[in-house]
C-alpha cells in the first residue's frame, strides 16, 4: 500500500508543479500584455492625460474672453537623461480658443551627440481632450550635439468646450534619451 500512497503522492505533486508553472507563465505573460493594453485603455478613454497628436485649427475658432484658463508648465527628465530641461515660462493664463506659444529649453550637458524624445500629459486627465497643440516639439526628436542648448516652440489652445470647473490645466513633459534607438534603427 505504501507504493499506492506514494505513487498517488507523486502524481498529486506533479499536478500542483504543472499548475504553478502555468500560472507563473500565464503572470508573465500578462506582464508583456499590460504596457499596449494599458496604451490602449488611455487612448480610448483619455486617461491618464495623455494628449493628442497635431491639432489643425480652423478658421472659425472662437475666443471665449469671459475667462481664463491657468496653465502650467513641468518638466522632468527620465532617470538617464543628463539634459537640462525646463519651461522658459512656469505658467500662463489663456483664454479658451486663443492660441499661444511658449517655449521650452534644453541643453545636452554631456560630451556626446544626444537624441530626445518628450512625451507630454495634461492633469487632471479629464482636461486632455481639450488641450490641443498645434506645433509641439514633442512631435519630433531632438538631436543635440554636445554642450548644444535650445529653445523648442509649443503653440496651443485650450478649447472653448472645456468644462466650466476646471480652472487649471498642468501640462507635463519627460524627457527620454532615445539615443540608441535611433542609432539603431539607422544601422
Amino acid at each position: 500500500m505504501t507504493d499506492d500512497n506514494t505513487h498517488t503522492g507523486q502524481k498529486s505533486n506533479r499536478k500542483v508543479v504543472i499548475w504553478t508553472l502555468g500560472v507563473v507563465v500565464g503572470m508573465f505573460g500578462f506582464g508583456f500584455a499590460l504596457v499596449p493594453l494599458y496604451e490602449v485603455f488611455c487612448e480610448i478613454t483619455g486617461l491618464n492625460g495623455k494628449t493628442g497628436g497635431r491639432y489643425e485649427v480652423s478658421s472659425t475658432i472662437e475666443v471665449d474672453d469671459t475667462r481664463r484658463i491657468r496653465v502650467q508648465f513641468l518638466t522632468n527628465n527620465n532617470e538617464n537623461m543628463p539634459w537640462q530641461f525646463k519651461p522658459v515660462v512656469r505658467e500662463i493664463k489663456v483664454h479658451p480658443g486663443e492660441q499661444m506659444k511658449v517655449e521650452f529649453y534644453a541643453k545636452n550637458t554631456t560630451g556626446k551627440i544626444m537624441v530626445a524624445q518628450a512625451v507630454p500629459s495634461i492633469s487632471p486627465a479629464e482636461g486632455a481632450e481639450y488641450f490641443h497643440k498645434t506645433e509641439c516639439f514633442c512631435f519630433n526628436q531632438q538631436t543635440l550635439q554636445p554642450g548644444e542648448d535650445i529653445n523648442m516652440p509649443l503653440i496651443f489652445l485650450v478649447d472653448k468646450n472645456l468644462p466650466d470647473r476646471l480652472h487649471t490645466l498642468t501640462l507635463s513633459y519627460t524627457l527620454f534619451d532615445v539615443t540608441e534607438k535611433t542609432t539603431k534603427t539607422k544601422s
